[in-house]
């Protein structure tokens, strides 16, 4: 980091807080004075570039904002960072003395870009950030955050957010978490911080509570939440923004427990519960094992018919079917059909190894 205030794991949870976008001084100036005031927020945060798909939409207010934030930090003392996506982005916020720098989830599906960035922080001491790609390809993000090592960015200065992925289909949240893809992540980099991103998550207020608990139960390191004095007239994503009491608030009820207790009735307790977890692990491995084998039995059947493997209706229905039973098994319906989803590409493909021999 610049200035070296901050250690990404000397604070647990470790909360980075600010607006969307850095829309005026007057708006990013109070809004950041109110989170530093709450004694709650240990950097603060704010986009100034803002990637738009579409033209002539808000793409933020550039280098200006860069300003306003280094006022902020003038005034409170506190580290501040912003989102990058390309070398010149990278050089001006250094300039302006920016002590985080984040990539967010369309930079992080661009090798080249995640390059361009990587080749810029090298030599600098920055906190970097990296967000979970749009697409739902843990590859793309362990590649970024190789790229980073590569470049020479010290492991302890790297940091991962978690903020849902695009899904094409129904779901509660804006990008749905995926959350066993962020716990991937985490075993490849243990020592890494994790944050959750429940904003871009939800997309709403109503599930930011929900969201940010299950981050601390997951027992992420902490929360980058986007907070704006009047959420409502906010100029980008206005729906998840609460203001600073809010989010106070929304803070205060969140329980990050402790990762580990020397307690010898807990440690009973949990080996006996992790025991029956093992158990139930070979016995669905297992049937799922067998289920593999009926399929290449049908695989048998469609070949010596010259008949294709995707027979979408079938699947449509076993979908259905299952999904209909997710109060009743107490399974969410997302959870159902990630598993689904994986159980049907790997029948395919032992189908497909039939097919072929």
């Amino acid at each position: 980091m610049g200035t070296n205030r901050i250690d990404l794991k000397s604070r647990r949870p470790l909360i980075i807080a600010g607006p969307c976008s850095a829309e005026t001084e007057e708006q990013t100036v109070e809004t950041c004075l109110r989170l530093a005031e709450s004694g709650q927020v240990d950097m603060l945060r704010a986009g100034v570039w803002k990637p738009r798909t579409k033209p002539n939409t808000f793409e933020g207010v550039g280098e200006r904002g860069l300003a306003w934030l280094s006022k902020v930090k003038q005034m409170t003392g506190m580290p501040y960072g912003v989102e990058v996506a390309n070398a010149k982005h990278v050089y001006t916020a250094l300039s302006y003395g920016v002590d985080m720098v984040w990539i967010g989830a369309r930079t992080t599906v661009s090798p080249f870009s995640v390059q361009e960035i990587a080749d810029a922080l090298r030599g600098s001491d920055v906190k970097v950030l990296i967000k979970n790609p749009m697409s739902p390809d843990i590859e793309l993000w362990a590649g970024a955050v190789a790229r980073m090592l590569n470049a020479g960015i010290k492991p302890e200065n790297i940091g991962l957010i978690h903020r849902g992925f695009v899904y094409y289909g129904k779901s509660r949240f804006r990008n749905p978490p995926m959350w066993h893809l962020a716990i991937e992540m985490r075993r490849r980099f243990p020592d890494m911080v994790m944050l959750g991103d429940p904003s871009h998550i939800c997309g709403n207020r109503e599930l930011l509570a929900e969201v940010s608990q299950k981050a601390a139960d997951l027992s992420y390191d902490g929360l980058i939440i986007e907070s704006h004095i009047n959420p409502n007239q906010a100029w980008s994503d206005a729906s998840q923004q609460v203001t600073p009491g809010q989010l106070l608030d929304l803070l205060e009820q969140v329980k990050w427990r402790a990762d580990n207790v020397e307690n010898q009735e807990y440690l009973n307790a949990l080996d006996r519960c992790r025991g029956e977890i093992d158990q139930l692990d070979a016995e669905i491995f297992n049937l799922l094992s067998q289920r593999m084998t009926v399929s290449e039995e049908i695989g048998h059947i469609k070949k010596v018919n010259n008949v294709a493997i995707l027979q979408g209706g079938r699947w449509n229905a076993i979908v259905e079917r299952i999904t209909s039973q997710a109060q009743r098994l107490n399974l969410s319906e997302e959870f159902l059909q990630t598993v689904l989803e994986a159980i049907h590409l790997e029948s395919i493909n032992h189908q497909n190894k039939v097919m072929n021999e």
